[in-house]
């Protein structure tokens, strides 16, 4: 089997053209397609919308034809240079046996996308070897700080090291957006992730690099701590944890806390399954369903440090 060989995209600049699809779930209200707009305008982008972005079948932003027909007109039309996801919701992974992989590896620009895109983002690097970038999407609140990361990565192109806030207002300590070490030290790998529900959605399919050797990341919204419980251990018995090189926790938005006198907590429930790894993790990151986004370029080469809980960029993140 021939090796694919890894594609990092080329930078943005200003004047562009972005297009704005809608893979997964349907834009219901009018309003939010123009703030999208006018957020990528903002950034200084020239605004292309997918022919079918607008459309609406049930919970889907159009049919399935209709959708991949969008994501496959904006990797062909060699005028368009980064292409992201209006929204998330559910329905990328219904694209996956449509897409023409041979026309995404021929035409290699900038994806980006988060929470249901994590199905295109990794299946894509699996599939072509070009390096996609968990980021805000269109509809995203485009905030200083997600900007600031977003700019440095895709137009900058900096060799960076991500790290929290440190922000501790009149407090004697920092209180919000802490980093908390499960096990130190530090590892080097290519990052792959994204959502845990969706990640774990395609284990056993074709659309998943090999993760051996990788740095995992993961977020994860709305999901009662035994689930996110059981979504780790499908991790497990499916062979993934045993291969990675480290591990990066983001946000898990909503997740609860858990009743004190009957339940495991988050951090227990990562304890429980990363600990006896004996590979560097840690947890709180700035990954995931919150308004202050990294971006976060998946198959790209870092190394982490678990103690400063930092992730450094060892390649160039555009070309």
């Amino acid at each position: 089997m021939k090796e694919i060989q890894k594609k990092i995209p080329q930078s943005l600049q200003s004047g562009d053209k972005i297009a704005l699809i809608a893979p997964a779930g349907a834009i219901y209200e009018k309003e939010s397609l123009e703030i999208a707009t006018e957020n990528l305008r903002a950034l200084g982008l020239e605004v292309v919308i997918g022919q079918n972005a607008a459309n609406k079948n049930g919970y889907l932003a159009g049919t399935d034809a209709e959708r991949v027909a969008d994501l496959h007109a904006a990797f062909a039309d060699t005028s368009i240079k980064a292409i992201m996801a209006l929204r998330g919701g559910w329905g990328c992974g219904r694209l996956l046996p449509l897409i023409d992989w041979e026309l995404l590896s021929k035409n290699p620009k900038i994806f980006a996308g988060f929470s249901d895109v994590t199905t295109l983002l990794n299946a894509v690097y699996a599939k072509t070897g070009l390096v996609t970038y968990h980021s805000p999407m269109a509809t995203s609140v485009w905030n200083n700080f997600s900007v600031k990361f977003f700019k440095k990565i895709l137009f900058d192109k900096e060799q960076a090291t991500l790290s929290n806030p440190q922000q501790r207002g009149d407090s004697l300590t920092q209180l919000q957006d802490r980093i908390t070490t499960i096990r130190g030290g530090e590892a080097v790998g290519e990052l792959i992730g994204g959502n845990l529900t969706v990640l774990c959605s395609l284990l056993g399919s074709q659309y998943l690099p090999d993760f051996k050797g990788k740095i995992l990341f993961l977020e994860e919204i709305n999901e009662e701590i035994y689930r996110v419980d059981r979504l780790f251990c499908q991790l497990a018995l499916s062979g993934v944890l045993e291969k990675v090189a480290g591990v990066v926790i983001g946000k898990f938005t909503n997740c609860g806390h858990g009743d004190r006198f009957s339940s495991l907590t988050l951090l227990e429930v990562f304890e429980n399954y990363l600990l006896p790894l004996q590979i560097p993790v840690f947890v709180g990151s700035m990954i995931g369903h919150i308004p202050n986004k990294f971006t976060i370029p998946v198959g790209l080469q870092t190394k982490i440090c678990a103690n400063k809980g930092t992730i450094t960029f060892l390649e160039l993140p555009c070309a």
